[in-house]
């Protein structure tokens, strides 16, 4: 369920960027249409409420910090404003419950990873995500290395 409301909070944090939904309409419609649904057969997991609203709620209100985290982990030519959208809500995700979240760092840069092989099973975004997850975890919380 946790793995699941990660994925949800990417998704989420996506749709919001793309449509301008805000964080309450949005947060609505994946917990009532969306966790458990069934699309062409497949029924979707069912995620964890709590860690899906939080997380969003912590990146919409860490977005700033998040953000500038994400650009001192990116090459200077690629601004977290250039890079793919779906990446951007996977950054600020992650970054989300990295600033704020009570999981173990390594713990949410292997659960994003593996969010990133979700939308991209055959690019190199997860080598990618890794490396900037890595940096920005070691920023947020030192100790934890």
């Amino acid at each position: 369920m946790r793995s699941a409301a990660r994925l949800y909070a990417v998704q989420a944090l996506f749709q919001m960027e793309v449509s301008g939904q805000t964080v309450e309409a949005v947060r609505r419609e994946f917990e009532t249409h969306r966790f458990g649904a069934v699309y062409d057969g497949e029924e979707m997991a069912e995620g964890d409420p709590e860690l899906f609203s939080r997380t969003l709620d912590d990146a919409v209100n860490w977005q700033a910090r998040i953000d500038q985290m994400t650009d001192r982990a990116l090459v200077a030519k690629w601004p977290i404003h250039r890079i793919d959208p779906t990446l951007r809500a996977l950054f600020r995700a992650a970054g989300a419950e990295l600033v704020e979240g009570e999981a173990p760092p390594k713990v949410v840069i292997s659960e994003y990873v593996d969010v990133a092989r979700a939308f991209f099973p055959e690019g190199r975004e997860p080598k990618f995500v890794n490396a900037v997850l890595d940096h920005m975890a070691r920023e947020a919380k030192p100790d934890a290395f």
